[in-house]
């Protein structure tokens, strides 16, 4: 399971004793994959100061995992034409997200535990705030060329009605420069190509003999070309509906045939040129993001345990890894048994959700007599 429950208990004696407990119990019914998880010691500060941090650090995490996941889905979209190789391009530290979590060290040098919390939660959230500009810039700029691209490229798809015809016709399919005459492009249902072949020359006058040719079809029908004099195309085009021919408007142009044809081109270049630095700046700030917000669970884990169990600071953190989604609530069974001793009415899972507890700044989450903490690494579903 991508799914891991990051808890801690007081470090005391007792409690150490109950989290061995936990993996004992845990280990031998197979409901869960137990490590420590390593958090260093930090300048607390002030209890009330710790209260406001709680609740920033909350928004901060819900912030930090909604711009991950964000990026996560800017990769699928990016590698639409290899979606199977988006895996390695979601990593942390060049590792995959799992090996990350259950291995998982405080940056020293990034976020130094010797400043004050404050200060490292700042560092953080500047971090998370610049790299959702630049996401926001850089994926602006290559979905609008994208969408150019694939506007420009459903012209090309659509039926003989609708679609451009640059691509289709040549400078040699009309007669160009005449004052007298004029190349008509007609669409003509394919059970009616007999017909056509018999009766357009008596369509209206004028009518220039042997001029047609098909030069393209789809399933419903073919492009021909018939050449007239200019003063009877209003009869022409007349006489061809009443027959169930439809004249396209079309006037060759060979100037904008080859801006049309560049323009495709040159958004077909942009693109691939655009992807490789995305798709590089997507990887390398996926991960940078990613491993802010595994440190931003790591300080929650911190600052919530000094709110619950006090000063001195004293507590261990733990990451459960569940096996299955089926042994979830076996595995809070367990646990809420193990830490009833914390708090009775929370393990009873009694206590008045309208009571307010200082310190906890729970929001929707539920509470248990652990500190406890959800990561969801299902980044793409």
């Amino acid at each position: 399971m991508s799914e891991f429950w990051l808890i801690s208990a007081p470090g005391d004696k007792e409690n150490l004793q109950a989290l061995e407990r936990m993996n004992t119990v845990t280990s031998k019914s197979n409901l869960s994959y137990n490590t420590k998880f390593s958090i260093p010691d930090f300048k607390v500060g002030t209890l009330d100061s710790l209260v406001g941090l709680s609740d920033e650090l909350g928004k901060l995490d819900t912030f930090a995992e909604s711009l991950i996941k964000r990026m996560a889905q800017s990769v699928v979209e990016v590698m639409e034409d290899s979606k199977g190789k988006v895996p390695e391009n979601l990593l942390a530290n060049g590792v995959d997200l799992t090996s990350f979590v259950t291995h998982f060290e405080w940056d020293m040098a990034k976020y130094p535990a010797k400043q004050p919390l404050v200060c490292v939660v700042d560092t953080l959230a500047k971090q998370l705030a610049q790299i959702e500009t630049d996401l926001k810039s850089r994926t602006a700029a290559y979905n609008t060329l994208k969408t150019n691209l694939e506007n420009l490229e459903k012209q090309s798809m659509g039926n003989l009605f609708t679609r451009t015809l640059s691509d289709i016709v040549s400078k040699e399919d009309f007669v160009l420069d005449s004052e007298y005459l004029v190349t008509l492009l007609v669409i003509v249902p394919k059970p009616s190509y007999a017909q056509w072949q018999k009766t357009y020359e008596s369509l209206s006058d004028m009518v220039v003999p042997r001029s047609t040719k098909l030069i393209a079809e789809d399933n419903e029908g073919g492009l021909f070309t018939v050449t007239l004099f200019r003063k009877v195309i209003d009869d022409f085009k007349t006489k061809a509906k009443e027959n169930k021919f439809t004249v396209r408007e079309f006037y060759y142009d060979e100037k904008e045939i080859k801006r049309e044809r560049e323009e495709l081109s040159r958004l077909l270049s942009d693109k691939k040129q655009q992807y490789g630095p995305l798709l590089r700046w997507l990887k390398v700030n996926f991960s940078e993001a990613f491993i802010a917000w595994i440190h931003i669970k790591a300080l929650r884990v911190f600052v919530e345990s000094v709110l619950r169990y006090g000063l001195p600071v004293n507590f261990q953190a733990v990451l459960l890894q569940p096996h299955k989604k089926s042994s979830t609530k076996r595995l809070r069974e367990v646990l809420n048994s193990v830490f009833r001793h914390l708090d009775q009415v929370a393990a009873a899972s009694v206590l008045d959700a309208s009571v307010d507890i200082p310190g906890l700044q729970l929001g929707n989450q539920d509470y248990f007599p652990y500190v406890y903490f959800h990561i969801d690494l299902s980044l793409l579903d």
